[in-house]
Protein backbone atom coordinates (compact mmCIF):
# COMPACT_ATOMS: atom_id res chain seq x y z
CA UNK A 1 0.00 0.00 0.00
CA UNK A 2 1.29 3.30 -0.72
CA UNK A 3 2.07 5.96 1.53
CA UNK A 4 -1.40 8.54 1.48
CA UNK A 5 0.18 10.92 4.18
CA UNK A 6 2.13 12.86 1.58
CA UNK A 7 0.29 12.50 -1.78
CA UNK A 8 2.60 14.93 -3.49
CA UNK A 9 4.73 12.02 -3.38
CA UNK A 10 2.34 9.86 -5.03
CA UNK A 11 1.89 9.88 -8.73
CA UNK A 12 -1.78 10.26 -10.43
CA UNK A 13 -1.97 6.70 -12.00
CA UNK A 14 -0.48 5.23 -8.50
CA UNK A 15 -3.15 6.02 -7.02
CA UNK A 16 -6.20 5.47 -9.00
CA UNK A 17 -4.12 1.29 -8.74
CA UNK A 18 -4.56 1.61 -4.81
CA UNK A 19 -8.05 3.01 -4.99
CA UNK A 20 -9.22 0.44 -7.52
CA UNK A 21 -11.30 -2.35 -5.89
CA UNK A 22 -9.82 -5.88 -5.77
CA UNK A 23 -11.83 -8.11 -8.04
CA UNK A 24 -12.55 -11.74 -7.51
CA UNK A 25 -11.54 -13.59 -9.98
CA UNK A 26 -13.77 -15.95 -11.50
CA UNK A 27 -13.26 -18.20 -14.82
CA UNK A 28 -16.95 -18.10 -15.32
CA UNK A 29 -17.19 -14.16 -15.20
CA UNK A 30 -13.94 -14.02 -17.19
CA UNK A 31 -15.48 -16.35 -20.01
CA UNK A 32 -18.30 -14.52 -20.34
CA UNK A 33 -17.16 -11.16 -20.48
CA UNK A 34 -14.06 -11.94 -22.86
CA UNK A 35 -16.49 -13.52 -25.17
CA UNK A 36 -18.89 -10.58 -24.90
CA UNK A 37 -15.33 -8.24 -25.86
CA UNK A 38 -14.31 -10.26 -28.48
CA UNK A 39 -17.83 -10.22 -30.15
CA UNK A 40 -18.17 -6.53 -29.50
CA UNK A 41 -14.44 -5.95 -30.91
CA UNK A 42 -15.45 -8.14 -34.18
CA UNK A 43 -18.85 -5.88 -34.45
CA UNK A 44 -17.03 -2.85 -34.68
CA UNK A 45 -14.51 -3.88 -36.97
CA UNK A 46 -14.32 -3.10 -40.71
CA UNK A 47 -13.58 -6.80 -41.07
CA UNK A 48 -15.95 -9.74 -41.11
CA UNK A 49 -15.59 -12.82 -39.04
CA UNK A 50 -13.92 -14.70 -42.14
CA UNK A 51 -11.20 -12.09 -42.69
CA UNK A 52 -10.02 -11.43 -39.02
CA UNK A 53 -10.01 -15.82 -38.87
CA UNK A 54 -7.69 -15.84 -42.36
CA UNK A 55 -5.38 -12.96 -40.66
CA UNK A 56 -5.20 -14.46 -37.47
CA UNK A 57 -4.21 -18.26 -39.24
CA UNK A 58 -1.68 -16.42 -40.70
CA UNK A 59 0.47 -14.68 -38.34
CA UNK A 60 -0.31 -17.32 -35.61
CA UNK A 61 0.00 -20.04 -38.39
CA UNK A 62 -2.49 -22.13 -36.87
CA UNK A 63 -5.77 -22.85 -39.25
CA UNK A 64 -8.44 -20.57 -37.74
CA UNK A 65 -11.64 -20.72 -39.04
CA UNK A 66 -14.64 -18.33 -39.39
CA UNK A 67 -16.42 -21.42 -37.26
CA UNK A 68 -13.50 -21.61 -34.68
CA UNK A 69 -14.16 -17.61 -34.05
CA UNK A 70 -17.97 -18.20 -33.35
CA UNK A 71 -17.29 -20.93 -31.17
CA UNK A 72 -15.23 -19.15 -29.28
CA UNK A 73 -17.62 -15.97 -29.15
CA UNK A 74 -20.62 -17.69 -28.85
CA UNK A 75 -22.53 -17.48 -25.22
CA UNK A 76 -23.81 -20.70 -26.00
CA UNK A 77 -20.15 -22.68 -26.26
CA UNK A 78 -19.89 -20.64 -22.49
CA UNK A 79 -16.67 -23.07 -20.54
CA UNK A 80 -16.29 -25.19 -23.61
CA UNK A 81 -14.56 -23.20 -26.68
CA UNK A 82 -12.56 -20.77 -24.58
CA UNK A 83 -9.73 -18.44 -26.49
CA UNK A 84 -6.84 -19.00 -26.19
CA UNK A 85 -5.14 -15.91 -24.33
CA UNK A 86 -1.78 -16.34 -26.27
CA UNK A 87 -4.37 -14.74 -28.97
CA UNK A 88 -5.16 -12.03 -27.57
CA UNK A 89 -2.75 -9.71 -28.74
CA UNK A 90 -2.85 -10.99 -32.04
CA UNK A 91 -6.69 -10.45 -32.33
CA UNK A 92 -6.40 -7.08 -30.62
CA UNK A 93 -4.20 -5.80 -33.51
CA UNK A 94 -6.34 -7.40 -35.98
CA UNK A 95 -9.42 -5.96 -35.09
CA UNK A 96 -7.75 -2.87 -34.06
CA UNK A 97 -9.70 -3.10 -30.46
CA UNK A 98 -8.08 -2.99 -26.56
CA UNK A 99 -11.60 -4.43 -25.35
CA UNK A 100 -10.56 -7.43 -25.21
CA UNK A 101 -7.21 -6.75 -22.70
CA UNK A 102 -9.06 -4.38 -20.87
CA UNK A 103 -11.21 -7.23 -19.50
CA UNK A 104 -8.59 -8.97 -18.77
CA UNK A 105 -6.54 -6.19 -17.27
CA UNK A 106 -9.94 -5.08 -15.22
CA UNK A 107 -10.08 -8.69 -13.69
CA UNK A 108 -6.48 -8.04 -12.14
CA UNK A 109 -6.99 -4.85 -10.72
CA UNK A 110 -5.20 -3.13 -13.74
CA UNK A 111 -6.15 -0.74 -16.55
CA UNK A 112 -4.80 -0.24 -20.28
CA UNK A 113 -4.13 2.80 -21.97
CA UNK A 114 -3.15 2.78 -25.64
CA UNK A 115 -0.51 4.21 -27.24
CA UNK A 116 -0.76 7.98 -27.63
CA UNK A 117 -2.67 8.15 -23.98
CA UNK A 118 0.68 6.43 -22.59
CA UNK A 119 3.25 9.30 -24.32
CA UNK A 120 0.85 12.24 -23.02
CA UNK A 121 0.99 10.71 -19.37
CA UNK A 122 5.02 10.37 -19.78
CA UNK A 123 5.26 13.67 -21.60
CA UNK A 124 3.36 15.11 -18.43
CA UNK A 125 5.52 12.96 -15.78
CA UNK A 126 8.78 14.27 -16.99
CA UNK A 127 6.68 18.53 -16.89
CA UNK A 128 5.99 17.87 -14.17
CA UNK A 129 9.56 16.47 -13.09
CA UNK A 130 11.05 19.15 -14.81
CA UNK A 131 9.05 21.88 -12.66
CA UNK A 132 10.41 19.85 -9.35
CA UNK A 133 13.80 20.13 -10.55
CA UNK A 134 13.20 24.16 -11.43
CA UNK A 135 11.77 24.68 -8.19
CA UNK A 136 14.85 23.38 -6.61
CA UNK A 137 17.10 24.78 -8.20
CA UNK A 138 15.76 28.55 -7.48
CA UNK A 139 15.61 27.80 -3.98
CA UNK A 140 19.05 26.84 -3.38
CA UNK A 141 19.63 30.28 -5.77
CA UNK A 142 17.80 32.61 -3.62
CA UNK A 143 19.58 30.85 -0.50
CA UNK A 144 22.88 31.73 -2.32
CA UNK A 145 21.68 35.25 -3.43
CA UNK A 146 20.74 35.45 0.47
CA UNK A 147 24.17 34.57 2.08
CA UNK A 148 26.12 36.44 -0.22
CA UNK A 149 23.34 39.62 1.15
CA UNK A 150 24.54 38.97 4.69
CA UNK A 151 28.25 38.56 4.57
CA UNK A 152 30.24 41.87 5.17
CA UNK A 153 31.80 43.36 2.84
CA UNK A 154 35.43 42.73 2.63
CA UNK A 155 36.64 46.26 1.09
CA UNK A 156 39.87 47.71 3.32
Amino acid sequence: MKNFDNPAKLSFLSLLEDLRPKMEISMEDIDILLRTSLSNAIKKSSLSRVQIAAKMSEILNVEITKSTLDSWTAASREGINRFPACYVLVFCQIVDSIEPLQILADKVGRFVIQWPEALDLEFKKKIEDQKKRLAEREKTLKTMRLGMRKRPSATP
